[in-house]
């Protein structure tokens, strides 16, 4: 299901949230939102669902505009707030009900109960589905929004920083999650951290101070960046094994698993202690463990693509400004 967004601009009083934003994004594709905090980001996403209108421009949800055709927009819709909104007193399964009824599906009572059976045990909350929300977890209560936009089948869904308050195995879980709902939806995710997103998607479109000042793949974005300090690998075998090996070379500070790639490949991060090139250790490493390395690719931080991205953007904008003084 397409989604297309042609120059949104949206401002609250005197402060500029967005301006003239646009991308296209095809039926299938599994997409990220990111931006540091107050980027804009959210404001986009809360266009992209008729939570709020934009000020200029408009959104098509499946070839539906948002403002005009809101309700066939919205009913292919799947949404996870940043905070998710709940009916405390409510049970999990009274909550998912209730989101049924407000999508108008299910309404028989037996598919309706096989549904949110099938949901809940997709996102790993079938234990706590009796239970009252205001006595859930941070990390339970994120879930249960999650389940919530996946009410219905929708054939778009996005997610508002989808992994916030889970714990690490949580994490890994709602990615695989994320990478499911990418082959029968089209899902849009938001997030300020470069690997979550790159994780989980094949594109990127990074937001700052409200304008889009790039649109491609995760690799390509640290591509060019050069560190040898800081790697992203494919290693094969066991997750424990393998960071034990790799933490086990003096020059790694620490490694973080990522995601699984494929059965018993998983993808990581490596960073070496400060000044350290980490490559020819981590293969040692690895080899010495007997687990296979796969691939390896220089993997930028998020502040290092920001300073590349955002630094070239102020050069440019200074020599524009520059031209123009120099004209008058």
């Amino acid at each position: 299901m397409k989604v297309e967004a042609a120059n949104l601009t949206k401002s609250f009083g005197d402060k500029v949230a967005l301006e003239d934003i646009s991308f296209s994004i095809d039926s299938g594709q599994v997409v990220g939102l990111l931006g540091l905090n107050g980027a804009g980001k959210s404001t986009t996403m809360n266009i992209l669902t008729g939570y709020i209108s934009a000020t200029s421009g408009h959104v098509s949800i499946g070839g539906h505009d948002i403002l005009s055709e809101g309700g066939k927009a919205k009913s292919i819709t799947g949404y996870l707030p940043e905070q998710p909104s709940f009916y405390p007193e409510m049970r999990v399964d009274e909550h998912l009900g209730f989101i049924c009824d407000l999508k108008s599906v299910y309404k028989n009572k037996k598919n309706r109960e096989e549904h949110i059976a099938g949901i809940c045990e997709r996102v790993g909350i079938s234990g706590v589905r009796r239970r009252m929300i205001r006595n859930l977890s941070k990390g339970y209560r994120q879930r249960v929004g999650f389940a919530a936009a996946l009410i219905g089948h929708p054939k778009v869904i996005i997610l508002d920083e989808p992994t916030a308050g889970l714990d690490p195995s949580q994490i890994i879980e709602i990615r695989k999650l994320i990478r499911e709902c990418g082959r029968e939806s089209t899902v849009i995710v938001s997030s300020h951290i470069l690997f979550e997103i790159g994780a989980v998607c094949d594109r990127v479109i990074v937001i700052n101070a409200g304008r889009v000042i790039a649109d491609d793949a995760p690799e390509s974005l640290a591509a060019g960046m050069g560190s040898a300090n800081r790697l992203a690998v494919r290693i094969k075998g066991d997750p424990q094994k393998v960071i034990t090996a790799l933490l086990a070379a003096e020059s790694i500070a620490r490694a973080d698993r990522l995601a699984e790639a494929e059965p018993g490949v998983h993808d990581y991060t490596v960073t070496g202690r400060e000044g350290r090139d980490i490559r020819e250790d981590i293969f040692r490493a690895l080899a010495k463990a007997d687990l296979p390395l796969l691939s390896s690719q220089s993997a930028a931080s998020l502040e290092d693509v920001f300073l590349r991205l955002t630094g070239s953007r102020a050069a440019k904008t200074a020599k524009m400004d520059g031209m123009e003084a120099d004209s008058r």
